[in-house]
């Protein structure tokens, strides 16, 4: 394989997208903590079902990095079933490294529902109880990309802290999951301060840091001030922040060509396309062009992956970006 530039670290799922006919969506006077709603104990009406293998943040990441060029393996845990051989299978498709695959006997490969309505959606997670153990790769990774993993997994966050304490050479990108901020930045603090840039929304800040904060640019301090090195704070269509504990940028949404189709893995084609950038070279200012197209192709799509760019695709659609579609200090 190709040197390896990028080792994502997390857990692999199968998700399952229930495109939804009937539901009902209530939000407060801010149009924020929304829920949805649907008839009890009744046949409720679907459009559509689409299953789709080998996705989550850290896979999504890996197949973006692969798609843009790197040298990517992925470390993630998998079920002895016939889901975790279509998985190995589709990153293998990918080029990905699957070296660092384990698969746990007599388990499940993670499953999950995605049920999708007017463009948003709401996810059913469960994450099996593996057996995590992180295995040091022979030739360390110019980058270690870590995300969503499930629940327990303390000492294995702090298995990937030790070896990171050991390899100072190695990057880390860190968008937190779930269950990594149920955690909280306490017991990651080893991770928080190897972090060189550190991914997440609005709303995922305010969870970490345990506020209900505004002010992108007093969330993006108080996420500095727990270690990592630089910041990176999404806010949907309302564009992207950066801070590096001295100065702060914005960075518009790329406009949709067309009405996305779903927001799932937004997110995560942002994250990594920044970090592929940075990767590759590019300055901090001309990383953060990058994300937000891979972010809008992403949403055109079903799926967190059939979207994602080849560098070669991300540069056509920056040659034809608007005028405004710039990077600006704040």
């Amino acid at each position: 394989m190709k040197k390896l530039d990028f080792l994502a670290v997390g857990d692999i799922v199968v998700d399952a997208f229930i495109e939804l006919e009937d539901a009902n969506v209530s939000c407060d006077i801010n149009n924020e903590n929304c829920t949805i709603t649907m008839r009890f104990a009744d046949k409720i009406p679907y459009k559509d079902v689409t299953v789709v293998k080998a996705v989550g943040n850290s896979p999504n990441a890996a197949v973006s990095a692969a798609r843009l060029g790197l040298g990517v393996a992925l470390a993630t845990n998998i079920g002895d079933d016939q889901n975790g051989i279509e998985c190995i299978e589709a990153l293998q498709t990918e080029g990905i490294d699957t070296t660092f695959v384990n698969k746990n006997s007599g388990m499940k490969t993670n499953y999950h529902y995605v049920l999708s309505y007017e463009a948003e959606r709401t996810i059913l997670i469960k994450h099996e109880a593996y057996k995590y153990n992180f295995v040091a790769p022979d030739e360390a990774p110019s980058w270690i990309y870590l995300s969503s993993i499930g629940n327990d997994t303390l000492a294995y966050h702090d298995q990937i802290a030790d070896y990171l304490e050991a390899n100072p050479e190695v990057k880390l990108g860190f968008q937190p999951g779930t269950f990594q901020m149920k955690l909280g930045a306490e017991k990651l603090s080893r991770l928080y301060k190897r972090t060189e840039i550190h991914f997440c929304n609005k709303e995922e800040a305010n969870r970490i840091l345990g506020k209900q904060e505004e002010d992108v640019k007093i969330l993006m301090q108080k996420l500095h001030d727990l270690g990592p090195k630089i910041i990176c704070l999404t806010d949907g269509p309302n564009g992207a922040y950066a801070y590096d504990g001295t100065d702060a940028w914005f960075v518009p949404a790329y406009p949709d060509p067309k009405p996305p189709v779903e927001g799932t893995g937004a997110g995560h084609a942002y994250a990594s396309a920044v970090s592929t950038a940075l990767g590759v070279g590019k300055s901090l200012e001309e990383a953060l062009i990058w994300g937000p197209v891979n972010s809008m192709n992403v949403v055109q799509h079903i799926g967190a992956q059939k979207g994602l760019l080849t560098q070669a695709e991300l540069e056509s659609w920056l040659a034809k970006a608007p005028g405004d579609y710039k990077v600006k200090k704040i």
